[in-house]
């Protein structure tokens, strides 16, 4: 779990990776479980002037792949095999902060799952999805 966290504010420091170019945050990274948040902005428009689903759907895939991660066993890796997302609700450009938590379900020796969910300020639902990944020897 060091390493992740090592390796994510790396990127951010050094200006590589999803997080920075999109503006996703790492809150909260424990065994199982992380908490991301990312702050809308016109880079993230689609041709509605909301946020592109798929910038909710990469700070999902984040959080669920970040989740799964901290439960693996040391020199595995993982890759997202299948992504799921349920879209309730648009999040204007001009929205404050968006929090997407994610819990690892199950984490075997070849598969492993996760679920998340996306909510505003207010908490309400904004998307909720799961994820299949792939579990692999370094």
């Amino acid at each position: 779990m060091a390493d992740l966290r090592l390796l994510l504010e790396q990127g951010l420091a050094e200006g590589v990776g999803v997080g920075h170019s999109l503006g996703i945050d790492l809150v909260t990274l424990d065994i199982g479980r992380s908490v991301w948040t990312f702050r809308p902005s016109p880079a993230a428009a689609n041709a509605m002037l909301t946020v592109h689903g798929g910038v909710i759907a990469t700070l999902m895939d984040t959080a669920m792949g970040s989740a799964v991660y901290t439960r693996l066993p040391a020199d595995t890796y993982y890759t997202t095999l299948e992504l799921k997302v349920n879209f309730v609700r648009p999040v204007s450009l001009t929205a404050d902060l968006v929090t997407c938590e994610a819990k690892a379900v199950h984490v075997g020796r070849r598969t492993a799952t996760a679920e998340a969910s996306v909510v505003n300020t207010d908490g309400k639902l904004i998307a909720h999805g799961s994820c299949t990944c792939l579990v692999t020897a370094a």
